[in-house]
This record gives structure tokens, sequence and C-alpha cells, in this order.
């Protein structure tokens, strides 16, 4: 439909002009004598120039427009022939091409258009009745006492009769225009929802990405510290060690001060006194189950493997990642939601599978939020990017009568945003992140939801 529209904006008025000039030709074949009839049918002017005027209604409105001001002005001053009883009509090809313009014309052109039909339907109507011109085209007796007679009598109801033709013309007009219109607002309004949500989710990840280097930042500052205060002990008890081993513990001591000075200034001015408390840490997820299983979830938890040391940022992820599938649950699935979670240890790194039951109002590959459906969650892209950083990957989705939440964070492994450029092909958040989800399922951590659920979300 759209594309049948644009087409009629270029070419339904040469076409609508040919059809009209067809029309005639064939409606008055049997009056117009000979081969070539138009020589001697003395509607030929009219004819000729009302269709001109609607061919360029689209292209040259003001041509149109002048077109039948010149037909009318040359039917005045008797340089064209008055309209005989059967050619008033042919005036109707005016309110075609005013129909074209109100369709594709501008804001002034529609106004100019509209005014300049108001007076050329007053000056047909005087064409039609005045004794001198049309003498009544065989609507109405002619009125040989004078044109005040003949308007007084007829004039309203002819002019009348004009404006109601002219305002059906316009009408059709006025509905495509609006059509094309409503067309491209439903266009827009799209346009924006998608990027909306685009923002949306730039919002939640920049947002995360900020939170997680606030607290890389705190494990960071630790640890520098800790390795110049250590150097600087180790150089000031061991003096009588070799120059260059001194060197070198100075050299310690002084980059890891400078380190810790840079990531102070990369952070600065987003800290706040709120996240100068310790951050939790991977044994703080027992505390955090019994507290929502006392929100009546029932949780239950199992462990299998041998459990391995996690640096501080991933133990902070994974506590983050369990928190944030324990409150969806809740959100979602309301009290009483039985939630499965379990830590796998055997794999080359953490596996972490949570699964809680889907409400029954959503269907598989759905979500719970009806009209809302397609709404960006904040959850899901935030706890991804939190695995991503910890080195790891988060797929989620419906797993049959289940939402399933399945995390591989590495042992071992430094947070993505800390290795150096010359590694990022390593990385197994990279754009190869497919192609190393299945090498980590050959060893033991595949996930239990597909990729492809990834975008189907609860946040």
């Amino acid at each position: 439909m759209e594309q049948t529209l644009k087409v009629a904006r270029h070419w339904g008025a040469p076409a609508a002009a040919v059809i009209f000039f067809t029309l005639w030709c064939v409606g008055e074949a049997g009056r117009m004598g000979p081969w070539p009839g138009l020589n001697y049918w003395p509607g030929t002017w009219m004819l000729v120039l009302m269709t001109l005027a609607i061919a360029t209604a689209v292209w040259k409105p003001y041509v149109s427009l002048g077109l039948t001001a010149i037909l009318l002005l040359g039917q005045l001053i008797h340089f064209i022939r008055a309209p005989w009883p059967n050619h008033w009509a042919i005036y109707i090809g005016s309110y075609i091409a005013l129909a074209f313009i109100l369709w594709t014309g501008s804001r002034r052109q529609r106004s100019i258009a509209g005014v300049a039909n108001l007076v050329f339907t007053a000056v047909i109507t005087f064409l039609m009745l005045s004794w001198r011109y049309g003498q009544g085209v065989g609507w109405f007796r002619p009125l040989y006492s004078g044109d005040r007679g003949a308007l007084s009598y007829y004039g309203a109801q002819l002019f009348s009769t004009l404006i109601l033709i002219g305002a059906g013309c316009a009408a059709v007009g006025i509905a495509l225009r609006l059509y094309e219109e409503r067309g491209s607002l439903f266009k827009a309004r799209n346009l924006v929802q998608a990027n909306l949500k685009e923002t949306e989710v730039e919002l939640v990840v920049e947002q995360e990405r900020t939170r997680i280097a606030r607290d890389l930042h705190d494990v960071l500052a630790h640890s520098l510290a800790v390795i110049a205060a250590q150097a600087d002990g180790t150089r000031y008890l061991s003096q009588d060690q070799p120059k260059a081993v001194l060197d070198a513990l100075e050299n310690i001591a002084v980059s890891a001060r400078h380190a810790l000075v840079d990531a102070q200034r990369v952070i600065e001015g987003v800290r706040d006194d709120g996240l100068v408390a310790p951050q939790p840490r991977l044994t703080d997820v027992g505390p955090l189950v019994e507290r929502m299983r006392q929100g009546s979830l029932k949780v239950q938890q199992s462990e299998t493997g041998i459990p391995v040391d996690l640096g501080a940022g991933q133990q902070l992820a994974v506590f983050r990642i369990v928190q944030e599938c324990l409150t969806n649950a809740l959100k979602h699935g309301g009290r009483g939601t039985a939630v499965r979670l379990h830590f796998d240890w055997s794999g080359p790194g953490l596996t972490m599978h949570v699964a809680s039951e889907l409400p029954a109002s959503v269907s598989v590959g759905g979500t719970d939020d009806g009209d809302a459906a397609e709404r960006v969650g904040r959850g899901i892209p935030g706890m991804r990017e939190r695995a991503h950083l910890a080195g790891g990957w988060l797929s989620s989705g419906p797993d049959g009568e289940q939402f399933r939440v399945t995390v591989f964070i590495p042992y071992g492994s430094r947070p993505a945003a800390l290795l150096p450029e010359n590694e990022a092909d390593e990385d197994v958040s990279s754009a190869k992140g497919p192609e190393q989800e299945s090498t980590l399922a050959l060893e033991g951590a595949s996930p239990s939801s597909g990729p492809e659920w990834e975008g189907v979300g609860r946040g």
C-alpha cells in the first residue's frame, strides 16, 4: 500500500488527466464531427486547459492554478468560447487538480489553492448563469431580464452545488494526505521505540560498567597497596642485598603506587560513601539464600566438585548474579516460587545454574509482561556484563516450564576489563563468544540454555 501511494503521488495526476481527457473524447465523440473532431468541437480549449491543469497539479501547483485562471479569464473576455449546456462539467477538472494539490502540496500551496478555487467557483457560477455566457447551460431557464435576476434566483443554488463537488474532491486529497502522515508517524514511532530500547540497553550496561569499575578499583587499591608496602618493607630489611635487587624492589614499589594513583584518578567523581563498605564475596551467597527463603522463595541449593578460590572481582560478580536471579524469581513468580541454585566446580571454571518456575501466564519463549513483552529488562544485560568482565559468559531464557540462567566463570582469569590489548583475542567475552562457549562445552561447562535465549530476558 505504501509503495502504491508513492507511485500515485508522482504519476497519479498525469494518469488522472489522461483518463479525464479520454472519457470526454469518448462521451462527446458523436458531437465532435469528422476527425480530427477537436478542431470543430466548441469545448476543445476548455478540455485541453483543464486536462493540463490536472496533469501539472502535483509537479507545478501554481502552473495548474494559472491554467484554470487563464481558461476563466479567456471566457470572460470572449477569447475562449463560453460553456455550452453539456460542457459545464469540464470545470470539475479544477477540483480534481485541487485534490492533488491538497494531497501533495506544501501548506502555502494548499492555502493558495483553496482560496483560488473559491474565486474560481464564483466565476464559474457567473459564467454558467449569465445571459451573455452560458445562459444556464441547461440547468436553469435562461432569464433575459439581466444577470441580476439570474444570479438572485439561482446563484446561491449553483454556487453551493459547485462548492459541494469541490469539497468532495478536496476531502479525497486531504484523506490521502492524512493517511500518509499517519503512516509516517507510525514509522517515526517505531524508530523512536527501537532507539529507546538500544539506549536503555546502553544505559544499563554503562551503569553496570561504572559499578563494576568501582568494585574493581577497591580490589586493585588493596592489592597495589599491599604490593607497594611489601616491596618497601623487603627493601628496607634487605640492605645487604645487591644494588640491582634493591633497585628492582624500589621500581616495584614506585610502579605500584603510580598504578594506585592512576586507578583512583580514573573513577574520581563517581565514588560515593556507600561504596566504602566491604563488597560481598562468595561466602555471602549462603546468607543471601537464607534471607530469600525467609521472603517465601523455595530455594534448593546444591554443589558438586571441589570449590576453588576465585578473585575478589569474580566473587563479587557471582554474588551479584545470584542476587539478581533470586530477585527476578520473586518479582516475576511471586511468593512460593521454587528456585534451584547449583554450583558446579568440576569443570575448567565455576558453572552456575539458576532455574526458577515460570508463571502460568507466560508462554514458552515470552515474558510475563503482557503487552510489554518487548520491553528491555535491566537485570539480564547487567548480569551478562558482570559475567563478561569476570572473564566468563552468561546465557538466559525459558527452558520448558522454567526460566534458566547459566553462568560460567573460569578459574584464575582476570576480569576482561584488565586484559592488555594484545590479549584481546584470548578473552572469552570477545566477538568469538559462541565458538569459545562450544569449547567450554566440550570441557564440561556448557550452558544449559542456548545463546538464542539471551534476548528473551526478565529484568
